[in-house]
């Protein structure tokens, strides 16, 4: 199974629930700033990267674990993944497509926005990481469930 973590540009939100997904960070413990940052891709995708899908590990079932930003075009970009996906003929029961962007809250928005649109990295970075900080059971629930769906497709899937 294919699991793509997405929102906005793929700088914060999906890396962080990637993140938790592959178990780089725990879900028993609020991450350090360090450790969020340090995260691979965090705060460092760039505009012509969005739509890129990024390879950020495998999970403890072996499924690929990938982090996407899709910006304000989520339809065009869901649609354009799963249509080439469909072409070279992954089946649409092999890949899942997981929304990180509602658990975003304010500050994240703020300082992604400061960081990643105006450059402003030393004030808009920490922002960021606080603001996941803030929210950061929320991704855990988030993962949580990603993973019970998954694994739950995943024997049904079997059985048939």
């Amino acid at each position: 199974m294919k699991i793509f973590y997405y929102c906005y540009g793929s700088a914060h939100s999906s890396v962080l629930a990637a993140a938790i997904h592959t178990g780089m960070l725990s879900t028993k413990i609020i991450p350090s700033i360090a450790e969020i940052i340090n995260l691979p891709y965090y705060d460092k995708t760039e505009t012509s990267q969005i739509g890129t899908p990024f390879f950020f590990g495998y999970d403890e079932l072996d499924n690929e674990v990938f982090i996407i930003g899709m910006k304000s075009d989520k339809e065009l970009v869901l649609n354009s993944i799963q249509s080439l996906l469909q072409n070279m003929g992954v089946s649409g029961t092999s890949y899942v497509f997981i929304n990180t962007l509602p658990k975003v809250n304010f500050w994240t928005r703020i300082g992604g926005f400061l960081s990643r649109k105006l450059g402003w990295i030393n004030l808009g970075r920490p922002l960021t990481v606080r603001g996941l900080q803030k929210v950061y059971f929320d991704f855990v629930k988030l993962v949580v469930k990603a993973k019970r769906d998954v694994s739950y497709f995943q024997k049904e899937n079997r059985a048939k």
